[in-house]
């Protein structure tokens, strides 16, 4: 008999860990990481993980006598975008602060923080002087008529600039955003490197609040790919907000108070939040604010800050009133627009799971305009978002390059899609890969391991093709966000199943 109820045991502990563990979350937080390592430039290390790439573009800023080796790709091409770069940076060390718990329990948290370092170490050497950052590096019309490794690059390198005469608000908020942001990140660990940051990001931050005018009027290259569409004070509050966090200076409170009318902050009501438009974040942020006592003199601001978080997740929720909602695909994924959509839901899962996080520790519920919503549904919604993204959909497919059982095999990828250097040195010229690589029918040959693609059209169809690159171009801006919510799942997860395991234990003897 009682071997009869071990094996009703074993049974109902395999399939709970089955329903508990439907996805292995650790497995796509550690897999989010690796696709930084493959999207570095500059001298790669030598404990790289991802050994189908190599050094690349080690002569960047020697046109203009300068050391610009290193940072990031964006994408899938080999320019250096200033501005996207930032906010990659800003949102990994955002889910360092906000998870840094929960990464530690998952083991990565020396992987995250190597990975905020490769950023911030570039952004100190492109920051040459307080008023100088360097913008971008190579071009994208030029960088775009060639399919060519990154270790073979021969377009244009060229390095553009902001400066007085040229100003960039936008992309020194954001710059200064992602060093006060990642000062946090090493305030213990590297106190050193952790003051260094918040120096830079105090120049750069009274640099743009100085010195208006958006960045792409000054690098006009820019504009056909990473064009500042919401303008530039958004960065300056969203840069105001992190050198408050991170200093506690009344000045930079000040700040997000005074201009939050006239810089929009507590104006616009958003149902997005990407690399161009930070203002859902710095509103949730700002809401949270609401519960120190230091700061109830601003109530009434900070209540309008709060009020616009609170539209942005409830048009999340579809919540709102009908046109105030982001639309959903048949299968249930946030769609706010073709290009590239999973950005934006990666960016929604995280600031659900923050909001969700806030509610629960004040006790609060969110009162949206068709109904009251708890931070378990907030959480939820998130989750089935990720979820969406792992492989719970219409397809079957993980958005999440190298997870699963089935994923994009064709991203769109200079690196992934042609012969690893490692495994042939011959040089593969401008038009070459074009020829050999860009429009063959297998896949990659290395695969861009955590990288999350455009994803699915509206009605959930995705086509796995090389040129289609709407969706099967993956950016840094995409995955970033989803660290701090794989590490926050991993550990619900683990957490829910250590007490139905106990709950299970006393039911079974």
């Amino acid at each position: 008999m009682k071997n009869h109820h071990y094996h009703i045991f074993l049974f109902t502990l395999f399939t709970l860990f089955s329903i508990t563990q439907s996805f292995d979350y650790a497995d796509a937080l550690s897999k989010s990481l690796l696709y930084f390592e493959a999207q570095r430039s500059g001298r790669l290390p030598y404990n790289q993980r991802v050994n189908w790439r190599h050094h690349s573009g080690l002569t960047d800023g020697l046109e203009q006598g300068v050391d610009l080796v290193g940072g990031y790709y964006d994408a899938g091409d080999h320019v250096k975008f200033g501005l996207p770069m930032a906010f990659t940076i800003t949102m990994l060390s955002w889910s360092a602060i906000e998870y840094r718990q929960e990464i530690i329990e998952a083991g990565e948290l020396r992987h995250v923080m190597e990975a905020i370092k490769w950023g911030t170490d570039y952004f100190i050497k492109a920051h040459t002087s307080p008023n100088v950052l360097w913008a971008e590096v190579g071009d994208g019309d030029t960088d775009h008529y060639c399919w060519q490794r990154p270790e073979d690059m021969t377009t244009s390198r060229r390095a553009f600039k902001i400066d007085e005469k040229n100003p960039g608000s936008d992309l020194a908020g954001e710059t200064a955003a992602a060093m006060a942001a990642a000062s946090i990140v090493f305030r213990k660990t590297n106190p050193h490197y952790s003051q260094l940051l918040l120096h830079h990001a105090h120049q750069l931050f009274e640099f743009g609040d100085k010195y208006r005018g958006e960045y792409d009027g000054s690098v006009a290259v820019v504009k056909n790919y990473y064009a500042s569409v919401s303008g530039y004070m958004d960065e300056l509050l969203w840069g105001a907000m992190w050198l408050y966090k991170a200093t506690d200076r009344e000045h930079y409170f000040d700040y997000i108070i005074s201009k939050a009318h006239t810089f929009g902050g507590i104006g616009w009501s958003i149902t997005e939040f990407s690399w161009d438009v930070k203002y859902a974040g710095l509103q949730i942020i700002a809401s949270k604010f609401l519960m120190d006592e230091k700061h109830k003199k601003h109530a009434d601001i900070l209540e309008q800050y709060k009020s616009k978080a609170e539209y942005y997740i409830c048009s999340c929720l579809n919540k709102n009133n009908r046109s105030s909602n982001v639309e959903r695909t048949p299968g249930g994924l946030l769609y706010v627009r073709e290009w590239n959509n999973m950005q934006y839901v990666s960016t929604a899962s995280f600031l659900l799971t923050v909001y969700s996080d806030f509610l629960k520790s004040e006790n609060q519920k969110l009162n949206c305009q068709n109904g009251i919503v708890g931070h378990e549904e907030i959480l939820s919604f998130a989750k089935s978002q990720v979820d969406y993204i792992l492989g719970l959909n219409p397809l079957n497919m993980s958005y999440l390059v190298g997870y699963g059982p089935k994923y994009p095999k064709r991203v769109h990828h200079r690196g992934a899609s042609i012969v690893s250097y490692k495994e042939n040195k011959g040089f593969i010229g401008c038009t070459q890969g074009y020829d050999n690589w860009y429009g063959v029918q297998e896949p990659n040959p290395n695969i861009l391991v955590g990288a999350l693609v455009g994803g699915p059209d509206n009605e959930d169809n995705f086509v796995d093709q090389r040129n289609n690159y709407v969706q099967t171009e993956a950016c840094t801006y995409n995955t970033a966000p989803l660290v701090g919510v794989f590490a926050k799942l991993l550990q619900i997860g683990n957490r829910s199943l250590v007490h139905d395991y106990d709950s299970l234990l006393v039911a079974s003897f």
